[in-house]
């Protein structure tokens, strides 16, 4: 029963930030540990409620042990299968690589505590056990970075706008890559969408010039508009940033100048939208942002990334609590090898 009031309560916290502010990360955090507390009360009570199905619930559990290993299996082997794709498709950059190291990384630490476990060292089992510990804190934070990214992406709020911020990416010489055409047909429907909605609105491309590249990405972006119907007065351009922040930074005053009560939206791909949505909540943009469709092989490593990124942007938080994991893992092994 405490499961299950817990979980109630953490589901409640869940809706109450929804409707508050969806970016904001604790969000997902809730809806996560609601799901898991939920899942565990009904698991114990549900046999208490009906004892015909004890046996059944004894199987079901028994079979949970044999499935989650042949679930993190399975998902280690489609990490190092994606992170070839990866490498064949977009080459041997290292933000590439992250979904085959990830995988690699998986039967790396299976393989290391499996050796660990056959001897009594008090030195490895802490190693073993502080890596456990560490690797389950990060682990849980990146499922509930998945799990909100998905929900994020389907109740961020839309409607009529006064602007749509389309986020630039790299180009291909002077013209805009497949990866940003995916953000600007997503930022026309927006548009198109709020004029419907008896606003007028401006869709605002951001993206500077980088050192190899002919055009600013704004320009580029603004050409793509212009040539598939946008009038030329609705587009401005936004060409001095450079990173993710500068972006709604940017798009951000030129929107203040002209209308201080604006209301935006902030286009990108999906992987990219909840970190966006995080960042224009911090930076004061006033705006949800929302994911255009990105190829599936693309996805895990680039969620993968930003995950990393968002995990980078609370410093004390999260590596305070790996160091603290850490340290209370000598204590584990202690009790372990005595």
């Amino acid at each position: 029963m405490i499961l299950l009031v817990a979980g109630t309560l953490f589901l409640l916290l869940f809706a109450f930030g929804l409707w508050r502010d969806p970016r904001r990360l604790r969000n997902g955090v809730h809806l996560m540990l609601a799901l898991l507390f939920l899942a565990g009360g009904v698991s114990l009570e549900f046999p208490r409620i009906a004892p015909l199905t004890r046996a059944l619930s004894l199987l079901a559990a028994l079979g949970l042990l044999v499935l989650i290993p042949l679930c993190m299996a399975a998902l280690a082997l489609f990490l190092v299968a994606n992170g070839i794709t990866m490498i064949r498709r977009e080459g041997r950059r290292s933000q590439n690589l992250l979904s085959l190291l990830a995988g690699l990384g998986m039967f790396g630490f299976v393989a290391a505590a499996l050796a660990v476990l056959q001897v009594r060292s008090l030195a490895l089992w802490t190693a073993l056990l502080s890596a456990t510990l560490v690797i389950g804190y990060v682990s849980f934070l990146f499922s509930c970075h998945v799990l909100y990214s998905l929900v994020y992406g389907r109740v961020a709020r839309r409607g009529a706008v006064d602007f749509v911020v389309v986020l630039g990416c790299g180009l291909v010489g002077d013209r805009v890559s497949p990866l940003l055409a995916s953000r600007l047909d997503e930022g026309m429907r927006a548009y198109r969408a709020a004029k419907e909605a008896g606003t007028a609105p401006k869709i605002i491309t951001s993206g500077g010039q980088g050192p190899d590249e002919p055009v600013s990405e704004a320009r580029a972006m603004a050409t793509y508009l212009v040539e598939r119907g946008v009038p030329a007065e609705d587009v401005l351009q936004e060409n001095e940033s450079r990173t993710t922040g500068q972006n709604l930074r940017f798009s951000g005053a030129i929107m203040a100048r002209r209308q201080p009560d604006y209301r935006c939206l902030v286009v990108t791909n999906s992987y990219h939208a909840l970190r966006a949505a995080l960042l224009a909540r911090r930076i004061g943009v006033s705006g949800h942002v929302l994911g255009a469709p990105t190829a599936r092989y693309y996805w895990p490593s680039a969620t993968i990334r930003e995950f990393a990124a968002v995990f980078a942007q609370h410093p004390v938080v999260n590596f305070g609590a790996c160091a603290a994991l850490a340290l209370f893992a000598p204590l584990l092994a202690l009790a372990a090898t005595t």
